[in-house]
């Protein structure tokens, strides 16, 4: 016995897709694009110094020996310093082969040594002794210091906070010399929210105030003066408005 067919269930209506979000104005919703910036000149919150010990020996075992007694020189100047030393970092190290130019043969003439240090202060009161110091020390070299400051440092914040206001503070004044206001926030860009670069800077040869460890009757620290940082923020906003009075 043949079974009754279903009866045909007549095709459904295809949800409406919602319309794209227009990137443009339109009369009856227009839009305002803006861009708010700000820049802040704040102190340095730190200091790096980048300390390189060197040490050169007619034999591998010399170079080594020498190396290692002048890297210990170096870490048993700058942890006495206690909280004012932040952080103390070994780099790279290397021991190189010179060979000799003038031979036919792989002959070794001598060998070098290199430890790669940072250090980093927060108490600038200790860093001019400190850099004295160091570079006081045999076949040592100092770089710096690169003031700079912490990647969560509150000035960031406060110059991104000020470039938001400022684009709004700017977005309503465009909206209001056509006798608008504003409506809706639509789209928001961060571009850009750092510091400037570390930057080393040239000091002058003073005494320092810090009372820090000393094996030396009198130490003559370079008086380094903190150079200020320059933090930007840079952000894009797009706002609707009501339609203008024009």
């Amino acid at each position: 016995m043949d079974q009754p067919a279903h009866p045909t269930q007549p095709p459904q209506p295809a949800a409406p897709v919602p319309a794209a979000p227009v990137p443009y104005g339109t009369p009856d919703t227009p839009h305002v694009a803006v861009r708010g910036e700000a820049t802040l000149e704040v102190d340095p919150e730190i200091a790096r110094l980048t300390i390189t010990v060197s040490a050169r020996g007619a034999d591998r075992r010399t170079a080594l020996d020498d190396l290692t007694r002048r890297n210990n020189q170096v870490l048993a100047l700058v942890k006495p310093y206690g909280e004012a030393v932040e952080k103390l970092e070994t780099g790279a190290f290397s021991v190189t082969p010179e060979i000799n130019p003038k031979s036919r043969h792989e002959r070794v003439r001598a060998y070098h040594g290199r430890v790669h240090l940072t250090a980093t202060l927060t108490d600038f009161t200790a860093l001019g002794e400190l850099t004295t110091r160091l570079a006081d020390l045999d076949l040592t070299r100092v770089d710096g210091p690169w003031w700079g400051l912490r990647p969560d440092s509150p000035a960031h914040g406060r110059a991104r906070q000020q470039a938001v206001r400022e684009a709004v503070q700017r977005a309503r004044e465009y909206a209001g010399a056509l006798g608008s206001r504003l409506v809706a926030l639509t789209e928001f860009a961060d571009l850009e929210a750092e510091q400037g670069p570390l930057q080393p800077v040239a000091a002058t040869r003073g005494r320092s105030a810090f009372g820090g460890p000393a094996d030396r009757d009198a130490v003559v620290a370079l008086d380094l003066e903190p150079q200020r940082q320059t933090v930007y923020a840079h952000v894009n906003a797009r706002f609707t408005i009501t339609p203008p009075e024009l």
